[in-house]
């Protein structure tokens, strides 16, 4: 089990690495050209820039049982389709009994910009995101941990 990041906008980077450290699991944080990214513990794949390229290269490097952590839904189906685990940097977990209905409200969402529509903006991110978002990322690393089922 590996632990694979969609890092480029990823706010957690550093709770990810603590976490994964904690439980011994190894860490690969996949960026493109326009992004610096430097950690001691985790691997650094740079990939070049273009449209979704990063997800791309991270889909490709997917394994069964590996976690990885995206806020993309488009990523997060494939992940599923590989048999992985997917959580996003709020402590949402993807599950193949959730991810229709976020793909949906995705669609609805970009239907929505082009035609002109108001569409909230994103809230600002708290430290109580962060905090859910370690405890819930914590709780997954150590069920997959336990029960070997990765």
């Amino acid at each position: 089990m590996r632990i694979l990041v969609d890092a480029d906008a990823c706010p957690v980077k550093d709770i990810i690495v603590n976490v994964a450290k904690s439980f011994n699991i190894s860490v690969m944080m996949f960026i493109d050209t326009s992004h610096v990214l430097s950690d001691d513990y985790s691997k650094v794949i740079i990939v070049s820039q273009g449209k979704d390229s990063v997800d791309m290269a991270l889909i490709n490097s997917v394994e069964k049982g590996d976690i990885i952590i995206t806020q993309d839904y488009g990523l997060a189906a494939m992940v599923l389709a590989k048999k992985a685990h997917v959580i996003n940097q709020n402590g949402l977990i993807y599950t193949n009994d959730n991810i229709d209905m976020l793909l949906l409200q995705r669609h609805l969402s970009q239907k929505a910009r082009k035609a002109r529509k108001k569409v909230k903006n994103a809230k600002k991110r708290t430290q109580s995101d962060n905090y859910l978002f370690e405890e819930s990322f914590t709780k997954l690393c150590e069920s997959l941990v336990n029960t070997s089922c990765y």
